[in-house]
Order: C-alpha cells, then sequence, then structure tokens
C-alpha cells in the first residue's frame, strides 16, 4: 500500500483576505458568507464543513499552477481567520468522503495522466490505485457537482 497525505491550503496564502469589509473584499474579487447551512461551505484550509455562524471568504485560487496545459483555478472557500492547515495522513477527511467528487492524477511536469468521477467513498481506492503508477506525482480532487477545487493528494 502507498502512503499518501492530504494537506490543506497554508492559511498565509489568503491573509490578505482575512477580517477586510465586504468593499476591501470585493475589491480582491472575493466574497464573505455567514454560513447558513451544512454541508455547504467547505473550507480548504482545515478541510472541513463550516459551521453555521462561521464566516466563509469566497474566492479565486490557483490549484494548478505548473506551466502546462492543465494551469487551472477555480472559486473556494476558506475559512476567515483560519490558522491550522489540515495535514494527515493516509486520512480522508469527511469534507471529501461526503461528496461527489472528479478526482485527476498528474505527472511531475503537470500533464494529466487519468480522470475519474465516483463517491468520496471511494477515493481511498482510486488513490491507491493511482499511486501504484510511478508516473503519478499528484491527484488534484474536485466536488464534481459545483467543480470547485476541493484538495491535493501527494505521496507521503
Amino acid at each position: 500500500m502507498s502512503n499518501f497525505r492530504i494537506i490543506g491550503l497554508q492559511p498565509a496564502a489568503f491573509t490578505e483576505y482575512f477580517g477586510k469589509s465586504d468593499d476591501e473584499l470585493s475589491a480582491l474579487g472575493a466574497r464573505r458568507y455567514v454560513v447558513d447551512e451544512k454541508p455547504g461551505f467547505p473550507d480548504r484550509i482545515e478541510m472541513r464543513d463550516l459551521e453555521i455562524g462561521e464566516t466563509a471568504i469566497l474566492l479565486n485560487y490557483e490549484h494548478m499552477d505548473k506551466p502546462s496545459p492543465y494551469r487551472a483555478s477555480h472559486a473556494i472557500f476558506v475559512l476567515d481567520g483560519a490558522n491550522q492547515a489540515y495535514d494527515r495522513v493516509n486520512e480522508i477527511p469527511e469534507v471529501m468522503r461526503s461528496r461527489l467528487l472528479s478526482a485527476r492524477s498528474f505527472s511531475a511536469d503537470g500533464m494529466m495522466l487519468d480522470a475519474d468521477v465516483f463517491p468520496g467513498a471511494e477515493l481511498r481506492g482510486w488513490i491507491m490505485q493511482s499511486f501504484a503508477d510511478r508516473a503519478v506525482d499528484f491527484i488534484d480532487v474536485h466536488n464534481a457537482k459545483r467543480g470547485c477545487f476541493s484538495g491535493r493528494v501527494v505521496r507521503a
């Protein structure tokens, strides 16, 4: 079995958004939401569905920054003021297990090698199958219904 690691996005990448007014966020192309349903606001830093009453920021994030044809960005939610990124080996957070997912495996140079759509409960098996191929460097996981970047899986 290959060990894998899922790491939430680093809070430092989003400090320019934290604590800003609605007008300041708008100028940055972002929006604030007070969470009013759960699930519905999946935080990409702590890798969890935010609780009702917490504050989420919706912003554009470049999740695939390698210089390849697959370079990409999309809207994501982050918890306003988050300070600790999720970081676990061989664990899949509930925020991924509970959704329909689209997963894509990539080589080190950012070229897609494989892709599929499946229920989150099947992610572990897809990771194991993908990492059996030594050409796979990392896996990007997206929520299939809204297409938002969910997280990256790397070899541990």
